[in-house]
């Protein structure tokens, strides 16, 4: 069984043989220490918090919901990312970062973007070379046009976990999805008749971190009781693990997948939304 859309991933190899390609844009996800030590040559570094969220007010790295149109757009012109552009993202986490990046590319209606397979892990574990320079495009012009099919709000939410039509997936860990680790919320718990898969299940744990074959992926889904034939909004602490999930489905050719953006972060600390243990 092939992934339905392999396009959206991309495998080392092809990734060397384009470190120079002026139409290919490398960009590195991790931190900036982490980039400064060694990182895939002709990768640039993302300069903002790589949940690449809006600023929090209370001071935070981070705040809830997604980094605005005007911001990204200038972030990306930054990066010499251009509407002919293909970006390639990659990080030191399973990928975790990575799809973050693919997924507000796709929100913000840049869909020539791709994943490196492996990420870092798998780069180092096959002995590519490695450089501590820092590349540093030309700026390009970026246009950011939200795809609203993508994005899912907390009265999306509200509708949808009571709505038998609709599908709720919770990407977090065990704990929190026990309610026994409330990531410092308010309140713990789950959304009711939410879905359970931890996103790391989809990665393998070897040294190359590559993605699971679309078999054990899709496998995986329909143990947890998500179908292809219902909507799915995924969900975790800050809608990053969110979005992997919604990486994997959408290699997998699922069509109708919504990320809750503020995920857990907005939802347990309100007054007005269910929570169940």
């Amino acid at each position: 069984m092939p992934y339905a859309r392999p396009e959206l991933l991309v495998e080392s190899g092809w990734v060397a043989e384009h470190a120079d390609d002026p139409n290919v844009r490398i960009i590195d996800c991790a931190t900036l220490e982490a980039y400064r030590r060694a990182h895939i040559p002709g990768a640039v570094q993302l300069p903002v918090h790589y949940y690449i969220k809006d600023d929090d007010p209370e001071g935070s790295d981070h705040g809830t919901l997604v980094t605005p149109p005007a911001k990204f757009e200038a972030l990306m012109g930054k990066l010499g990312v251009g509407p002919d552009t293909t970006v390639v993202t990659y990080d030191d986490n399973n990928a975790l970062v990575a799809t973050r990046l693919w997924w507000v590319l796709q929100y913000y209606g840049h869909t020539n973007a791709k994943v490196l397979n492996g990420g870092w892990h798998r780069w180092l574990t096959e002995g590519r070379p490695v450089t501590f320079h820092a590349t540093r495009p030309a700026p390009a012009e970026f246009h950011a046009k939200p795809n609203r099919e993508l994005y899912a709000t907390v009265d999306d939410v509200l509708a949808a976990h009571a709505d038998p039509a609709c599908q709720v997936l919770d990407a977090r860990t065990d704990g929190e999805w026990e309610g026994t680790n409330d990531r410092g919320n308010k309140r713990a718990g789950r959304v009711p008749n939410a879905k359970h898969l931890e996103w790391l299940r989809f990665v393998n744990s070897d040294d190359t971190r590559t993605f699971l074959p679309a078999e054990e992926c899709e496998s995986l889904l329909q143990q947890a009781g998500i179908t292809r034939d219902k909507p799915t909004i995924t969900y975790c602490q800050g809608g990053i693990r969110a979005a992997h999930a919604a990486f994997v489905m959408a290699l997998l050719g699922y069509d109708d997948v919504r990320v809750y953006d503020g995920s857990m972060r907005e939802w347990a600390n309100r007054d007005d939304t269910p929570l169940v243990k």
